[in-house]
């Protein structure tokens, strides 16, 4: 049996899933526009549905606050603000939100200017997260972006401008026939921009995408870790706490909403393909959504708007806490696990000893974390706590 002491913080996602185009590096639930434009988004149909959607999960969390949101996508920057300012307000209506509570919003920055940045400033949101992936023209038209280095340039000091304080730049390393000068370069200008915050994602070739059936060229393995160790000396030399795999901030700046996952909080999950994870007397249950957005639309709010029903078993909690807190380079305080799975750190003992005769795993009194070799391999450390039935994610996949 599970056995909770306290509920975990609780978050929100708010998934708006169309953009410009698809990448061919992308394998999240986005959906092109193609030649429809903005106005092809049924921007009202889909706020009702998200409204009709979240009251349908309302009774799962009655009386708990939202710590943070968080706009994903897609590219949620193509809602305009008004509609944004609907949903938030919306959203206050229906749930207590807390008056600190962080609300990030990701921008493309092909599709946005200063004055669609205040608009979202004036709405509520109060920290952006704008994806630049580089800014090498070579290179974003590699990875099939839709902006270039102007572009790229003018987003950053559009959030300035606008008056966040507090904003992410997106960049990936690794990319096709990068160098790591090109590497060095990227982070070197997304410095100079002076964002609170830094994502640095290696390139992956995921299932189901265009670099998938056609792979680009992409730099070997030694070179990539090259990349990897130098970004991150240069990250630290800048004042960037690397506090987990692939997020860097300054301090005080961290992601209040990615942490809450890391550390195996509850998150509501609205919007096409949407998932959520809620903490209850019984256990841990998650939840999702229909992927398409027009099944989705039609269906929430309904009892075929829920896409799938899963309550984790004691392992699969087990295994996941350890996931997420893992990829945290000060991991974790031991009475976390006891707190946020409703189990005994005891449940793991047996591969915390392996790990830890392996050099992959760290354990004090006050914390456990990843030794510096099990960072390095993490997928390796993971599947030491991997329930026979599950498969292992990527160690750089994207959290929102």
């Amino acid at each position: 049996m599970f056995q909770f002491t306290t509920l975990p913080p609780l978050s929100l996602y708010i998934h708006l899933p169309w953009c410009v185009k698809k990448c061919p590096y992308c394998d999240f639930n986005s959906h092109g526009i193609k030649d429809g434009g903005v106005d092809a988004i049924p921007e009202a149909r889909y706020i009702e549905a998200l409204m009709a959607d979240l009251e349908q999960d309302l009774p799962r969390v009655w009386g708990r606050p939202i710590h943070s949101i968080f706009f994903g996508g897609g590219t949620p920057s193509l809602f305009s603000p008004a509609a944004i300012h609907t949903l938030l307000s919306q959203v206050r209506a229906r749930l207590p939100l807390r008056p600190d509570a962080e609300i990030t919003l990701e921008a493309n920055p092909g599709t946005v200017e200063l004055e669609r940045f205040q608009g979202y400033r004036a709405a509520g949101v109060n920290r952006l997260s704008i994806g630049i992936q580089s800014f090498n023209a070579e290179k974003l038209r590699a990875l099939g972006r839709i902006h270039g280095r102007d572009e790229a340039l003018g987003a950053a000091a559009a959030a300035r401008g606008a008056g966040f304080d507090h904003f992410n730049l997106d960049l990936m390393f690794g990319l096709p026939n990068q160098t790591l000068d090109e590497a060095r370069a990227d982070v070197r200008t997304a410095l100079d921009l002076a964002p609170t915050h830094l994502s640095l994602y290696q390139l992956t070739i995921e299932p189901n995408t265009l670099f998938h059936a056609q792979p680009p060229a992409l730099p070997d393995d030694e070179v990539t870790w090259e990349m990897q160790t130098e970004l991150q000396a240069m990250t630290a030399a800048a004042g960037f706490e690397h506090y987990e795999v692939s997020a860097y901030a300054r301090a005080g700046c961290a992601s209040r909403h990615n942490l809450n996952y890391w550390r195996f909080g509850d998150y509501l999950g609205i919007g096409a393909g949407a998932h959520a994870k809620i903490t209850h007397a019984r256990g841990i249950t998650r939840l999702w959504k229909p992927k398409h957005p027009t099944e989705y639309m039609k269906t929430a709010g309904t009892p075929s708007g829920l896409g799938g029903e899963q309550a984790l078993t004691r392992a699969d909690a087990a295994f996941e806490f350890m996931l997420n807190a893992l990829r945290l380079s000060a991991g974790f305080e031991p009475n976390l696990f006891l707190e946020r799975t409703g189990l005994p750190l005891s449940f793991i003992a047996a591969p915390m000893q392996h790990a830890q005769a392996m050099g992959l795993l760290s354990q004090q009194t006050d914390r456990i974390h990843a030794t510096e070799m099990g960072m390095r391999f993490l997928n390796d450390l993971l599947g030491l706590f991997l329930p026979q039935q599950k498969c292992l994610p990527n160690a750089h996949d994207k959290i929102y």
